[in-house]
C-alpha cells in the first residue's frame, strides 16, 4: 500500500511536466508588458475578425501615450481619452470622439462597438504581439494588432 503515494507523486510530477512543456510550446504571456507609445490596430472584436480597412484613415486604432492619454480613430471619428494601467488593470475612458458621419453603416457599427469594447475594459494582456482588451467578467472583448507608423 506504501507504493500508491509514491506512485501518485510520480504521476503527479510527470503530468506537471507535460503541462509546462505544452504551455512553452503556446504563444508568450505577459501579465504586465507597457503598452504605451505603440499603435494597436483594431484585429477582432467580440470574438469577429476586423479586416483592415482600404483607407488607413478608417482603421480603428489607437495609442497610448505613457502620460495617462489616449488618442486613436473608430474607423470614422477621431477619438481621445484618459487611461490608467496598474499591472494588468486597465481603465480606458472617459473618452470624447469628434461626431462626423459614417459614410458606411457597417464602419459606424463597428465604430460603437470598438468605443464600447473600450469604456468596459478592465484587464489586459499581450498575448504573441497582440493587445488583448479583457471584460469584468474576464470576457475578451477585443483584440487589437501591432501596428508600425
Amino acid at each position: 500500500m506504501r507504493l500508491l503515494p509514491e506512485r501518485l507523486a510520480s504521476c503527479r510530477a510527470a503530468l506537471l511536466l507535460a503541462a509546462a512543456a505544452v504551455l512553452a510550446g503556446c504563444a508568450t504571456v505577459s501579465l504586465d508588458e507597457p503598452i504605451e507609445s505603440h499603435p494597436w490596430r483594431l484585429a477582432s472584436i467580440d470574438g469577429q475578425a476586423v479586416p483592415p480597412a482600404s483607407d488607413a484613415r478608417q482603421q480603428a486604432q489607437l495609442e497610448f501615450d505613457g502620460n495617462g492619454r489616449v488618442a486613436g480613430s473608430g474607423g470614422c471619428n477621431r477619438l481621445t481619452g484618459s487611461y490608467q494601467r496598474n499591472g494588468t488593470q486597465l481603465k480606458i475612458g472617459p473618452l470624447a470622439s469628434t461626431r462626423m458621419a459614417c459614410v458606411d453603416p457597417t464602419r459606424g457599427q463597428l465604430e460603437s462597438r470598438f468605443l464600447a469594447a473600450l469604456e468596459a475594459t478592465t484587464q489586459y494582456s499581450v498575448v504573441g504581439g497582440e493587445l488583448v482588451l479583457i471584460g469584468s467578467r474576464g470576457q475578451t472583448l477585443a483584440k487589437l494588432s501591432s501596428a508600425s507608423r
